[in-house]
């Protein structure tokens, strides 16, 4: 439970912590239900997470033309988010977003969408990184109960 929440809180290795839980488990039952393949498998899927926040970043921000002030803004915004509770988190990625842009061409509505696409890229990367988390939850209780 601990790594699905830090897979959708910045700042927790979500997919590390489901990993260990459930190479725990495994251990638990002496590796008879899941075995190295399996293991092996979740392992590789651990590491994607890891990365996807980035990737998401930079490919609506690249696709948005959006400068490196508003990327720089948008992470930022994501790290102050981690202080100040859900609304932070939710709102403090695209205010960053907008700030930056806006001190990069001097332009709102440019900014404002900068901003708005750079938040939807932060929200569509949180949604892949759960969907592997849970993929990997799905593999293990597969290869567990059949």
């Amino acid at each position: 439970l601990l790594g699905i929440a830090g897979t959708v809180l910045p700042g927790l290795a979500g997919s590390p912590f489901v990993f260990l839980g459930l190479l725990i488990v495994a251990w638990i039952d002496r590796f008879e239900k899941v075995g190295w393949v399996t293991l092996t498998v979740l392992g590789i899927l651990t590491l994607l997470p890891l990365g996807i926040d980035y990737i998401a970043v930079a490919l609506g921000a690249k696709r948005l033309g959006a400068s490196r002030e508003a990327v720089a803004g948008a992470v930022l915004g994501v790290i102050a988010g981690i202080f100040s509770g859900l609304i932070g988190l939710i709102l403090f990625p695209f205010l960053g977003a907008v700030l930056g842009e806006y001190l990069h061409q001097r332009d709102w509505r440019r900014a404002g969408k900068v901003g708005a696409g750079t938040w939807l890229s932060l929200i569509l990367g949180v949604g892949a990184k759960l969907a592997v988390v849970l993929a990997m939850v799905g593999i293990f209780l597969t290869a567990y109960l059949f």
